[in-house]
């Protein structure tokens, strides 16, 4: 990528860079997204935690539409490791 550079508003700079830590992007991802109407300003869901069954634990909630992880989906997973 070439590098290129600009001047902005000090006061635009901050609202960007504001705006970039939200949306979990750098600043120069930030501008990029923008510049080609790409961006949403939705912030970051915090994550859900719930209490393990087995172990009593808190830990985070897993997405419902996603597949359980178990020891043989591991194993599948990693079977193409050596």
């Amino acid at each position: 990528m070439t590098t290129v550079s600009f001047k902005i508003e000090e006061d635009k700079l901050k609202a960007y860079r504001r705006q970039a830590k939200a949306a979990g992007l750098s600043l120069s991802e930030f501008i990029r997204r923008r510049m080609d109407g790409e961006v949403t300003y939705n912030k970051p869901k915090t994550p859900k935690t719930v209490i393990a069954k087995y172990s009593g634990v808190r830990v985070f909630a897993g997405d419902p539409s996603y597949i359980p992880l178990t020891n043989e989906s591991v194993k599948e997973m990693l079977s193409d490791f050596p």
